[in-house]
């Protein structure tokens, strides 16, 4: 099986500062496949050199085969590859509604002349993305809030609105970025199910999250980073025995 997403010996410096070195990594279709390790292993870096925010020194980044290093993250978009934030990244001001619709720009095809002018297809389109728009909030669980203003909802509200408004793009692979940081026991496990809910819908998720107990419940595969170089890749199982992961990040002796 071919994959979605495939990582060959990426590295990123920054100045003398070797960010990454010779990571590689395959994401397959219809998986979870999570990212751990420490603080400044690189997983963000990986993350910002996937999705087009960052160039890379070296190496090649694939999505479907196709070449997408050093691509504008647009470009990334519209090939399917989406992604939230570790910091959440919503306009406040703008309703739950507006902010999913944003993210609906990048499947349409009404222009500057067209929304001025709000010709019979820009209003089509329009009311087609406003619908589209309330079903990816109720799909996300936040039926009913499509009229709040982001910056008025809750914490775990504004993390599941960043995913609806990632998913109004179309993504193939859906990368999140510590999602269920800051929420409690219960809002990690509801979040856990939409994830998996997510990946019914045909969505591939990759995962950078700290919380290693949902990683190691959650994804089908794992990869470790530390002092950005990947350490081991493989099941939960496997990773959770890797003695290099137990001395750099998990701590303690293996099961």
């Amino acid at each position: 099986m071919a994959a979605l997403l495939s990582v060959d010996r990426v590295s990123k410096r920054f100045g003398g500062l070797a960010a990454l070195e010779d990571v590689s990594l395959s994401v397959m279709a219809g998986e979870i496949y999570g990212l751990i390790g420490p603080n400044g292993a690189g997983k963000t870096t990986l993350f910002n050199c996937m999705t087009g925010l960052y160039t890379v020194s070296s190496g090649a980044i694939r999505l479907l085969g196709q070449p997408v290093q050093n691509s504008k993250p647009h470009r990334i978009v519209e090939l399917g590859f989406a992604r939230t934030f570790q910091n959440i990244r919503l306009f406040s001001n703008m309703t739950a509604l507006e902010n999913v619709m944003v993210g609906r720009h990048i499947r349409t095809r009404t222009g500057v002349v067209g929304a001025v002018l709000r010709g019979p297809f820009s209003c089509a389109e329009e009311q087609a993305s406003r619908q589209r728009a309330r079903e990816l909030l109720g799909f996300v669980g936040l039926a009913g809030k499509g009229q709040a203003l982001a910056g008025h909802l809750s914490y775990g509200a504004q993390r599941r609105l960043e995913i609806a408004r990632a998913l109004a793009t179309e993504p193939k692979l859906l990368a999140l970025d510590e999602p269920v940081a800051g929420m409690n026991p219960s809002e990690r496990r509801e979040m856990g199910d939409l994830f998996r809910k997510l990946r019914d819908a045909g969505i591939t998720l990759l995962l950078i999250e700290h919380d290693v107990k949902l990683v190691m419940g959650l994804c089908d595969r794992v990869a470790v980073l530390d002092y950005g170089r990947k350490i081991a890749e493989g099941t939960p199982e496997v990773v959770q025995r890797d003695a290099a992961v137990i001395e750099a990040y998990l701590g303690g002796e293996p099961a």
